[in-house]
């Protein structure tokens, strides 16, 4: 199966994923990640045959969805509630909580900013949500609050994990109890895989515990190659110690206690509710508007979204344009994450000396008005 995904280009690139690779997924995730403790029980893994339920809140065509919602619920015998809509219902995020009260899902995969819409939810009190036992968070940083504040509406409990489209999708994975996960940590890498924290200048040297470093996938779920694209294959795989790693992009350490944190990512990549949004994708569209000259795509900093997107757009000359007209283009051009939600219009846009848009000048603006 190829998924496609973005590259360090922006380019969208075919990752191609065997069967092999999510049948390990799912049996690392069974081995490892998939214990559950159920009110005043042991902790235990999951029941099969059709005693679970997932709440399938997540995008399907995302690999976070496919994977650990559809395929595991498929894999245990259980049964998948499907939400096409997480946000439908007046107010928003109502059907949700319509389904979780009616079908009764023990088991949630979600990302961060579904965690936020049930804690911000004004009537969640309403709803009986007593049936989920086990979350999964990835996709995103899950802030410590919103965690704590999930768990105690709910009596669920959330564990927080990772992995790439590349990596079918999961490659570490938090212990599924309580006493062993650690908040804001990623836990550690999935049976059989094995991760390692690289030097970022030429990402041949595996670092010291505690130092900063691209991180390193190796494991059965790692991806055969990018699609017909050998050149993306050639900057991201890499052979360290007689074995092929895939170079991630994100920079992260192991703690003192081997938990594995993420400390950065790529710099222009911005991560808007656990979806990946990458510049070039979005500035390209802008730039088929008539009235646009240059246009520049950085990512700001959002309480609900994590962030969201902003363009900076330089106009033709003699065009006059207002934000709205530029925001009714992206909406009626691009998916509804990719969108613009400001944009502001620069007399001229920063550009190194070989023409070149700086967005990194743009980005930090942004992080200093921020402060």
């Amino acid at each position: 199966m190829i998924i496609y995904t973005g590259g360090t280009t922006g380019v969208p690139k075919g990752a191609a994923l065997t069967h092999s690779n999510f049948m390990y997924n799912l049996a690392a995730l069974e081995e490892w990640g998939m214990f559950v403790h159920e009110p005043g029980g042991q902790p235990e893994k999951l029941r099969k045959g059709g005693f679970h339920t997932y709440l399938g809140v997540l995008p399907w065509y995302h690999s976070f969805g496919l994977t650990v919602a559809m395929l595991s619920s498929c894999g245990i015998g259980g049964s998948l509630i499907c939400i096409p809509d997480p946000r439908a219902g007046n107010p928003p995020f109502t059907e949700v909580l319509k389904a979780v009260q009616k079908y009764r899902p023990t088991i949630m995969p979600a990302v961060p900013t579904i965690f936020v819409a049930f804690t911000n939810y004004a009537q969640i009190d309403q709803y009986d949500l007593t049936s989920l036992i086990g979350c999964f968070s990835g996709g995103a940083p899950l802030p410590p609050e919103v965690c704590k504040q999930f768990e105690d509406k709910t009596g669920a409990v959330i564990f927080e994990g990772y992995g790439l489209s590349e990596t079918a999708p999961v490659a570490s994975s938090n212990p599924t109890s309580r006493e062993k996960r650690k908040i804001g940590s990623i836990g550690f890498p999935i049976p059989g895989t094995d991760i390692k924290i690289l030097d970022i200048d030429t990402a041949t040297q595996a670092l010291p515990q505690g130092e900063d470093g691209e991180i390193a996938i190796s494991g059965p779920q790692v991806m055969q190659g990018y699609w017909n694209r050998p050149d993306e294959n050639e900057k991201v795989f890499q052979e360290v110690d007689g074995k092929r790693y895939f170079l991630t992009g994100d920079i992260g350490h192991v703690d003192e206690e081997g938990y594995i944190l993420i400390t950065d990512r790529k710099k222009d990549m911005i991560l808007v509710g656990g979806f990946n949004v990458y510049p070039r994708d979005v500035e390209d569209i802008l730039f088929q508007h008539p009235k646009v000259a240059l246009a520049a795509v950085v990512g700001v900093p959002d309480e609900k979204s994590g962030e969201i997107v902003k363009a900076y757009v330089e106009l033709k000359p003699d065009e006059t344009a207002a934000e709205e007209e530029i925001l009714e283009f992206c909406k009626e051009n691009m998916a509804g994450y990719k969108r613009p939600k400001i944009v502001e219009f620069r007399d001229t846009l920063p550009v190194s000396n070989v023409g070149k848009i700086l967005r990194r000048v743009l980005r930090d603006e942004e992080l200093e008005k921020a402060k």
